[in-house]
């Protein structure tokens, strides 16, 4: 028989398989302002859940401190998560409610089309992940208000920013976001 035959029919196979994964699409899916009219009988996807493990400092000195920063992120669904990054800020409510004295992110995004190296983190289902920071600040002697809550550990924090995350399936690309805030 002919080789080219069985390639053919190689290809229409693969294919056919390539098809029918994307028109079915995602089997669960997770409810936002934009899509909660149009959801019919598919599994509906809880959001992840957030918390506040801690928040401490772990060095102080005259010229510098070190605050460490944890999260624990539980997905409460079957299916994994993938959650891609954490944005967050980070307040002394003490000092200024509105002032943020430091801030970062946890993981990154894919900026192209393929990331080599991207720092995520799969959020496998009902388990949860502590994701933690740390930041050093430095102290620039116009804050004296400030470094003494630091110096006798009285600090009142406020910390507020957006998890960014989506179902683990390449069918599923739609983006979520969660926005928190937690005070301590």
């Amino acid at each position: 028989m002919n080789p080219k035959i069985f390639v053919g029919v190689a290809v229409v196979v693969l294919v056919a398989i390539l098809g029918g994964i994307l028109l079915t699409g995602p089997t669960m899916i997770i409810p936002s302002q934009e899509n909660s009219g149009n959801i019919q009988n598919t599994p509906q996807a809880k959001p992840i859940q957030i918390e506040l493990e801690d928040i401490s400092i772990s060095k102080i000195s005259e010229r510098s401190v070190t605050i460490e920063v944890a999260f624990k992120l539980s997905n409460p669904n079957e299916r994994a998560m993938i959650v891609q990054t954490m944005d967050y800020q980070l307040f002394e409510t003490g000092y200024s409610e509105t002032e943020q004295i430091t801030g970062g992110e946890i993981g990154s995004r894919p900026t192209g089309m393929v990331e080599f190296g991207s720092n995520y983190y799969t959020l496998l289902g009902e388990n949860s992940i502590t994701l933690k920071d740390s930041k050093t600040i430095k102290n620039s002697g116009n804050t004296a208000e400030l470094w003494a809550a630091f110096e006798d550990d009285t600090p009142t924090w406020r910390v507020s920013g957006d998890v960014f995350y989506n179902l683990s399936s390449m069918t599923s690309g739609q983006e979520n976001k969660l926005h928190f805030e937690f005070t301590k």
